[in-house]
């Protein structure tokens, strides 16, 4: 059953709170990093690429700006991060400010180092809930598959409010469950299937067994929408990506 509780985050298995949930799933990223990147690309058939790159487009308007301030939290291995990149100012002076890539899995870290070196971004060791930012600093931040994994919804979207300036933009990727015969055949894959071969090219049953479950305890999208509001954002929106497989939430930070 879907958990009512919408703010209460991610659970992995025998986490019981919140600093055990971010332990778990810590340590859960920690494992599979040597092959995160070959299974996110296998198991969504490189339709991943393109979610990430839609993503990107959709905050051009922040992102061509060479003094905007971004922030790519959950960063993973980096490839939301390249997406942000590809639509930075190029060629002038001053250079445009680095994108910041920021995640709390340090397995996960050292390869998005490897992959962002020599580009215009900043990597750096961060926990999405105690985000190292002044309030109001920043002015768009993206998160793509990482938002579902806190260990308190609510209070990840209260931190992305506090380090936004008003006007600043908030934009989560993550995956959502959609209805109808699309949504059984998904169900199918994705609470069969994809564990059964995550399991077996990461050598981890847990973590390809956590994902469905992780899923299904996210909020549906208009919940998710409200929490949203009610951290301080408005003109909220989701816009499903892939028949509603993965989605994005958007926000604007309220202008006083």
């Amino acid at each position: 059953m879907r958990n009512q509780d919408h703010a209460a985050g991610s659970r992995p298995a025998g986490a019981s709170d919140e600093a055990s949930s971010a332990r778990a799933v810590r340590e859960m990223f920690d494992r599979i990093a040597p092959r995160y990147d070959l299974l996110n690309h296998v198991l969504s058939c490189n339709v991943d690429r393109l979610w990430w790159r839609r993503t990107a487009r959709r905050f051009r308007h922040i992102l061509e700006r060479p003094d905007a301030r971004v922030l790519d939290i959950c960063c993973g291995t980096g490839d939301m991060t390249m997406a942000l990149l590809r639509l930075r100012p190029t060629g002038v002076e001053p250079p445009p400010e680095p994108v910041v890539a920021a995640d709390f899995a340090p397995a996960m870290l050292e390869r998005a180092r490897r992959k962002l070196a020599g580009r215009p971004a900043r990597v750096t060791e961060a926990d999405a809930l105690h985000l190292p930012f002044a309030d109001g600093s920043l002015d768009l931040i993206t998160t793509a598959f990482g938002f579902r994994n806190l260990a308190n919804y609510r209070a990840g979207l209260e931190e992305f409010s506090r380090v936004l300036a008003p006007g600043g933009e908030a934009g989560i990727l993550d995956f959502s469950e959609p209805g109808g015969v699309v949504g059984k055949l998904y169900a199918f894959y994705f609470r069969r299937v994809l564990p059964a071969v995550g399991s077996w090219l990461s050598r981890d049953r847990g973590a390809y067994g956590y994902l469905p479950e992780s899923v299904q305890r996210f909020p549906r999208p208009e919940a998710m929408l409200e929490m949203m509001r009610q951290a301080g954002f408005v003109d909220v929106e989701w816009t499903p990506y892939s028949f509603g497989i993965a989605g994005l939430w958007r926000g604007v930070k309220a202008v006083a």
